[in-house]
Protein backbone atom coordinates (compact mmCIF):
# COMPACT_ATOMS: atom_id res chain seq x y z
CA UNK A 1 0.00 0.00 0.00
CA UNK A 2 2.75 2.95 1.14
CA UNK A 3 4.81 1.95 -1.82
CA UNK A 4 1.72 1.89 -4.35
CA UNK A 5 0.52 5.65 -3.30
CA UNK A 6 3.53 7.31 -2.00
CA UNK A 7 3.22 7.87 1.54
CA UNK A 8 6.05 5.58 2.30
CA UNK A 9 8.41 8.03 0.65
CA UNK A 10 10.89 9.17 2.97
CA UNK A 11 9.41 13.27 2.02
CA UNK A 12 8.84 14.00 5.54
CA UNK A 13 5.96 16.19 6.30
CA UNK A 14 5.89 20.18 7.63
CA UNK A 15 3.55 21.82 10.27
CA UNK A 16 3.17 25.47 9.50
CA UNK A 17 1.61 27.75 12.13
CA UNK A 18 0.31 30.76 10.42
CA UNK A 19 1.39 32.84 13.75
CA UNK A 20 4.41 31.64 13.49
CA UNK A 21 5.76 31.63 10.20
CA UNK A 22 9.35 29.96 10.91
CA UNK A 23 7.79 26.95 11.94
CA UNK A 24 7.22 26.15 8.28
CA UNK A 25 10.52 24.59 8.66
CA UNK A 26 9.49 22.40 11.28
CA UNK A 27 11.54 20.12 12.98
CA UNK A 28 9.04 17.36 13.38
CA UNK A 29 9.72 15.78 9.93
CA UNK A 30 8.11 12.31 9.21
CA UNK A 31 9.22 8.89 8.21
CA UNK A 32 6.06 7.32 7.70
CA UNK A 33 6.73 4.15 9.32
CA UNK A 34 3.79 1.97 10.05
CA UNK A 35 5.51 -0.38 12.49
CA UNK A 36 6.22 -2.53 9.77
CA UNK A 37 9.14 -3.46 7.70
CA UNK A 38 8.91 -3.78 3.67
CA UNK A 39 10.48 -6.88 3.72
CA UNK A 40 8.27 -9.90 1.47
CA UNK A 41 8.73 -13.28 0.85
CA UNK A 42 8.42 -13.97 -3.04
CA UNK A 43 8.07 -17.50 -4.09
CA UNK A 44 9.81 -17.68 -7.56
CA UNK A 45 7.01 -19.72 -9.50
CA UNK A 46 7.19 -18.85 -12.92
CA UNK A 47 4.19 -20.57 -14.00
CA UNK A 48 2.23 -18.81 -12.03
CA UNK A 49 4.33 -15.71 -10.68
CA UNK A 50 3.00 -15.63 -6.64
CA UNK A 51 4.07 -12.89 -4.86
CA UNK A 52 3.37 -13.51 -0.46
CA UNK A 53 3.01 -10.43 1.15
CA UNK A 54 3.93 -11.12 4.64
CA UNK A 55 2.61 -7.82 6.78
CA UNK A 56 1.16 -8.62 9.61
CA UNK A 57 -0.44 -5.25 10.79
CA UNK A 58 1.06 -2.20 9.11
CA UNK A 59 -1.34 -0.20 11.13
CA UNK A 60 0.03 -1.44 14.55
CA UNK A 61 2.28 2.04 15.06
CA UNK A 62 -0.19 4.54 14.01
CA UNK A 63 -3.40 2.75 16.15
CA UNK A 64 -0.75 3.14 19.45
CA UNK A 65 -0.04 6.47 18.64
CA UNK A 66 -4.19 7.30 17.57
CA UNK A 67 -4.82 5.84 21.29
CA UNK A 68 -2.49 8.23 22.92
CA UNK A 69 -3.63 10.70 21.25
CA UNK A 70 -7.39 9.96 21.86
CA UNK A 71 -6.56 9.43 26.05
CA UNK A 72 -5.36 13.13 25.81
CA UNK A 73 -7.73 14.46 24.11
CA UNK A 74 -10.23 13.04 26.52
CA UNK A 75 -8.25 13.65 29.51
CA UNK A 76 -9.11 17.44 28.57
CA UNK A 77 -12.65 16.69 27.28
CA UNK A 78 -11.87 17.83 23.71
CA UNK A 79 -13.90 16.56 21.38
CA UNK A 80 -11.72 15.99 18.39
CA UNK A 81 -14.17 15.66 14.59
CA UNK A 82 -12.33 14.15 11.85
CA UNK A 83 -13.28 15.98 8.91
CA UNK A 84 -12.84 13.06 5.53
CA UNK A 85 -13.56 13.62 2.22
CA UNK A 86 -13.02 13.76 -1.97
CA UNK A 87 -11.34 16.68 -2.94
CA UNK A 88 -13.31 19.36 -3.54
CA UNK A 89 -16.34 18.56 -1.54
CA UNK A 90 -16.17 21.63 0.64
CA UNK A 91 -14.74 21.08 3.75
CA UNK A 92 -13.25 24.34 4.33
CA UNK A 93 -16.28 26.07 3.91
CA UNK A 94 -17.84 24.00 5.66
CA UNK A 95 -15.40 24.82 8.40
CA UNK A 96 -15.62 28.01 8.05
CA UNK A 97 -19.38 28.10 8.37
CA UNK A 98 -19.26 26.00 11.32
CA UNK A 99 -16.71 28.16 12.99
CA UNK A 100 -19.07 31.32 12.52
CA UNK A 101 -22.09 28.81 14.42
CA UNK A 102 -20.09 27.82 17.33
CA UNK A 103 -17.32 30.40 18.28
CA UNK A 104 -19.48 33.03 20.04
CA UNK A 105 -20.05 29.66 22.87
CA UNK A 106 -17.03 27.26 22.16
CA UNK A 107 -13.32 27.18 21.59
CA UNK A 108 -12.43 25.84 18.39
CA UNK A 109 -9.44 24.98 17.19
CA UNK A 110 -8.25 23.06 13.26
CA UNK A 111 -5.69 20.92 12.31
CA UNK A 112 -5.43 20.99 8.29
CA UNK A 113 -4.08 18.49 5.84
CA UNK A 114 -2.91 18.81 2.67
CA UNK A 115 -0.14 17.89 0.56
CA UNK A 116 0.97 21.40 -0.39
CA UNK A 117 0.32 25.11 0.55
CA UNK A 118 -1.29 26.51 4.03
CA UNK A 119 -4.47 28.20 2.00
CA UNK A 120 -6.89 26.67 4.31
CA UNK A 121 -5.03 27.07 7.82
CA UNK A 122 -5.37 30.72 6.44
CA UNK A 123 -8.77 30.45 5.73
CA UNK A 124 -10.12 29.35 8.78
CA UNK A 125 -7.60 31.48 10.90
CA UNK A 126 -9.81 34.46 9.21
CA UNK A 127 -12.61 32.51 9.85
CA UNK A 128 -11.86 32.92 13.78
CA UNK A 129 -10.06 30.09 14.62
CA UNK A 130 -6.36 29.08 15.49
CA UNK A 131 -4.74 26.44 12.78
CA UNK A 132 -2.36 24.63 12.36
CA UNK A 133 -1.21 23.11 8.89
CA UNK A 134 0.25 19.85 8.22
CA UNK A 135 2.04 19.55 4.45
CA UNK A 136 2.50 15.70 3.97
CA UNK A 137 4.31 16.14 0.55
CA UNK A 138 3.60 13.33 -1.23
CA UNK A 139 1.77 11.72 1.28
CA UNK A 140 -1.94 11.27 0.74
CA UNK A 141 -3.65 10.98 4.66
CA UNK A 142 -2.98 12.13 7.86
CA UNK A 143 -1.71 9.55 10.65
CA UNK A 144 -1.82 9.66 14.23
CA UNK A 145 1.94 10.51 14.50
CA UNK A 146 1.26 13.79 12.80
CA UNK A 147 -1.56 14.26 14.62
CA UNK A 148 0.67 14.08 18.34
CA UNK A 149 3.20 16.02 16.79
CA UNK A 150 0.73 18.97 15.72
CA UNK A 151 -0.94 18.52 19.43
CA UNK A 152 2.37 19.17 20.88
CA UNK A 153 2.74 22.62 19.44
CA UNK A 154 -1.29 23.44 20.34
CA UNK A 155 -1.96 24.65 23.57
CA UNK A 156 -5.65 23.87 23.51
CA UNK A 157 -8.21 24.54 26.49
CA UNK A 158 -10.14 22.43 28.57
CA UNK A 159 -13.40 21.46 27.03
CA UNK A 160 -13.05 23.25 23.27
CA UNK A 161 -13.48 21.50 19.96
CA UNK A 162 -11.08 20.34 17.51
CA UNK A 163 -11.59 19.67 14.15
CA UNK A 164 -9.35 17.89 12.30
CA UNK A 165 -9.71 18.52 8.63
CA UNK A 166 -7.84 15.69 5.97
CA UNK A 167 -6.20 15.20 2.99
CA UNK A 168 -8.66 15.25 0.29
CA UNK A 169 -8.82 11.16 -0.37
CA UNK A 170 -11.63 8.54 0.29
CA UNK A 171 -9.28 5.75 0.39
CA UNK A 172 -6.33 6.22 2.63
CA UNK A 173 -7.97 7.92 5.46
CA UNK A 174 -10.57 5.71 6.18
CA UNK A 175 -8.05 3.16 7.65
CA UNK A 176 -5.93 5.41 9.88
CA UNK A 177 -7.15 6.07 13.08
CA UNK A 178 -6.52 9.73 14.50
CA UNK A 179 -7.84 9.22 17.79
CA UNK A 180 -10.56 11.47 17.03
CA UNK A 181 -13.92 11.17 18.85
CA UNK A 182 -16.72 11.48 15.83
CA UNK A 183 -15.74 10.93 11.74
CA UNK A 184 -17.32 13.14 10.02
CA UNK A 185 -18.06 12.52 6.41
CA UNK A 186 -18.13 15.13 3.70
CA UNK A 187 -19.46 14.78 0.31
CA UNK A 188 -20.99 16.85 -2.29
CA UNK A 189 -23.95 16.33 -4.52
CA UNK A 190 -21.90 16.41 -7.83
CA UNK A 191 -19.72 13.51 -6.81
CA UNK A 192 -23.28 10.83 -7.23
CA UNK A 193 -24.88 8.87 -5.73
CA UNK A 194 -22.93 5.70 -6.31
CA UNK A 195 -20.07 6.37 -4.14
CA UNK A 196 -20.81 4.45 -0.97
CA UNK A 197 -20.58 1.13 -3.43
CA UNK A 198 -17.27 2.78 -4.72
CA UNK A 199 -15.61 3.81 -1.58
CA UNK A 200 -17.49 1.49 1.22
CA UNK A 201 -14.89 1.29 3.91
CA UNK A 202 -14.84 5.02 4.39
CA UNK A 203 -18.39 4.93 4.97
CA UNK A 204 -18.09 2.12 7.39
CA UNK A 205 -15.71 3.80 9.74
CA UNK A 206 -17.97 7.31 9.59
CA UNK A 207 -20.49 8.29 12.09
CA UNK A 208 -21.95 11.24 10.15
CA UNK A 209 -22.33 11.79 6.32
CA UNK A 210 -22.56 15.64 5.27
CA UNK A 211 -24.45 15.97 2.07
CA UNK A 212 -23.01 19.52 1.00
CA UNK A 213 -23.44 21.25 -2.25
CA UNK A 214 -27.78 20.56 -1.64
CA UNK A 215 -28.84 23.74 -3.51
CA UNK A 216 -27.09 22.41 -6.61
CA UNK A 217 -29.46 19.15 -6.12
CA UNK A 218 -31.81 20.72 -9.47
CA UNK A 219 -28.91 20.93 -11.74
CA UNK A 220 -27.12 17.48 -11.10
CA UNK A 221 -28.55 13.39 -11.23
CA UNK A 222 -28.05 12.77 -7.56
CA UNK A 223 -30.72 11.05 -5.48
CA UNK A 224 -30.88 11.40 -1.87
CA UNK A 225 -32.39 8.58 -1.32
CA UNK A 226 -30.54 6.23 -3.18
CA UNK A 227 -27.58 7.40 -2.20
CA UNK A 228 -28.43 6.79 1.44
CA UNK A 229 -30.15 3.42 1.10
CA UNK A 230 -26.01 2.84 -0.60
CA UNK A 231 -24.77 3.94 2.71
CA UNK A 232 -26.78 1.91 5.12
CA UNK A 233 -25.32 -1.32 3.12
CA UNK A 234 -22.36 -1.16 4.88
CA UNK A 235 -23.11 1.33 8.12
CA UNK A 236 -27.02 1.14 9.25
CA UNK A 237 -26.09 3.41 12.27
CA UNK A 238 -24.72 6.40 9.36
CA UNK A 239 -26.55 9.56 10.06
CA UNK A 240 -27.25 12.24 7.57
CA UNK A 241 -28.00 15.98 7.40
CA UNK A 242 -28.58 17.28 4.15
CA UNK A 243 -26.84 21.21 3.48
CA UNK A 244 -25.10 23.83 1.09
CA UNK A 245 -21.83 25.08 3.01
CA UNK A 246 -22.23 28.26 0.27
CA UNK A 247 -25.88 29.35 0.91
CA UNK A 248 -25.50 28.46 4.48
CA UNK A 249 -28.96 26.14 4.39
CA UNK A 250 -28.55 23.67 7.18
CA UNK A 251 -25.35 24.68 8.93
CA UNK A 252 -27.58 24.91 11.84
CA UNK A 253 -28.40 21.15 11.68
CA UNK A 254 -24.36 20.59 11.44
CA UNK A 255 -23.65 22.50 14.53
CA UNK A 256 -26.48 21.23 16.48
CA UNK A 257 -24.89 17.95 15.92
CA UNK A 258 -22.01 18.57 17.16
CA UNK A 259 -23.11 20.60 20.39
CA UNK A 260 -25.25 17.69 20.70
CA UNK A 261 -21.95 14.80 20.62
CA UNK A 262 -19.65 17.21 23.14
CA UNK A 263 -17.43 15.56 25.65
CA UNK A 264 -18.62 16.73 28.71
CA UNK A 265 -17.35 16.89 32.06
CA UNK A 266 -18.40 14.33 34.91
Amino acid sequence: MCDTCGCGKPDGYKIHDPDHTHSSDSDYTHEHDHGHTHDHLHEHDHHHKKVIDLDIDILSRNNMIAGMNRRFLEGRKVTCFNMVSSPGSGKTTLLERTITNLIPDSKIYVIEGDQQTHIDADRIQKAGAPALQINTGSGCHLDAGMIDAALRKMDIEFGAILFIENVGNLVCPAIFDLGEYKRVLVVSVTEGDDKPLKYPKMFETSDLCIINKSDLLPYVDFRSDVFMSNARITNHHLEFIELSAKTGEGINLFSEWILNHLLRSA
